[in-house]
């Protein structure tokens, strides 16, 4: 299996993409080829030393900035994340990986790869912790604008994802809405609940913002404006208490012995809330896989989104996913 990386992806670039993926090579047998500038990865690939026969490169002379809008991407014919996802296209990859726009991954991966017969948009998906385990969030940003029958296509893609990638059989699915009566929500909301009450799913109606780390379903669907501040506002929240924390633990003396004595257990629970335990996010849907990660992503996230990209391919889940949607869409529902 080969995987494409943007190695130029993210705000650490190549200090980031050329080892993580180098480590999910080796550690998941797959052969990865960097996508981006060839003398400046070629380097970054030397120094690393050890059996490189698994890496190799294919130059791509631009590169698309986290500032850069859609005509800027239209313009970079040459660009890491372009040429990348066309090795896709062309079967010279199985999937392709990137730290870098997210807004041009999602575009660039529409139309050069185009969504499975039966999708009408992708949806940005991505796994959760909670006090139950991992919760499937989707979209968390790919489309801030929905209809009913997007949403009950991301809800099919996500149920596929659980069973096929988690191995979680006939998932609970939840609707995101801002109270858990049927009457809440607003007119998408509430035409997506009857689509979702009617489906072939496991829907067990809608969940409310604070119901998100619960674990109360394992699937939880939403627009991708709702989803994606949703998801920032968690990440500063996260972010603030451990800020918080350690402001207070540094002023007192007794303090600091609990903490020596917690130790361990905190490692755990940072390790349960770090996104790069996780990879990235996955773009369900495409006719192609990709895995889009955090831009602040570290090395760790990058060798997780490559193993996510791996196990995205062996298990066939695009091909899985036009097949439910082929058995659960109803005819003319949804655009061929």
């Amino acid at each position: 299996m080969k995987i494409a990386v943007d190695a130029m992806g993210g705000d650490l670039g190549l200090q980031i993409t050329i080892p993580g993926a180098a480590r999910a090579a080796r550690e998941n047998d797959l052969d990865v080829v960097f996508v981006g500038v060839e003398d400046q990865i070629r380097p970054a690939v030397i120094r690393l030393g050890g059996d490189q026969s698994r890496l190799s490169i294919i130059n791509a002379p631009e590169a698309v900035s986290m500032g850069d809008g859609v005509f800027a991407v239209r313009r970079k014919k040459h660009s890491s994340i372009r040429v990348g996802i066309q090795l896709v296209k062309d079967g010279q990859a199985d999937a392709f990986v990137s730290m870098g726009n997210t807004a041009a991954v999602v575009y660039m991966s529409r139309q050069i790869l185009g969504t499975l017969q039966g999708v009408n948009k992708p949806a940005l998906s991505l796994l959760i912790p909670t006090l139950k385990g991992l919760t499937l969030l989707l979209d968390v940003g790919a489309n801030a604008n929905c209809q009913p029958e997007d949403l009950a296509q991301f809800a099919i893609m996500g149920k596929v994802f659980m069973e096929q990638v988690m191995e979680r059989p006939n998932p609970s699915i939840a609707l995101m809405s801002i109270g858990e009566e049927e009457s809440k929500g607003n007119e998408l909301t509430k035409q997506a609940f009857d689509r979702l009450s009617s489906a072939p799913l496991n829907f067990i109606g809608n969940v409310e913002g604070k119901d998100l780390y619960s674990g109360k379903a394992d699937v939880i669907v939403s627009d991708g404006f709702t989803g994606n501040v949703a998801l920032k506002v968690s990440e500063g929240v996260v972010e603030t208490l451990f800020h918080m924390a350690r402001r207070e633990i540094t002023k007192n003396f007794f303090a600091k012995i609990g903490l020596l004595l917690m130790k361990g257990h905190l490692k755990r629970i940072y390790k349960r809330v770090d996104y790069s335990e996780y990879g990235g996010a996955q773009l369900l849907g495409l006719n192609g896989v990709c895995i889009i990660g955090h831009g602040r992503s570290n090395s760790n996230a990058v060798k997780n989104a490559v193993r996510l990209a791996r196990d995205f391919v062996a298990k066939r889940v695009q091909d899985k996913i036009r097949e439910e949607l082929g058995r659960s869409v109803a005819p003319g529902e949804a655009k061929a």
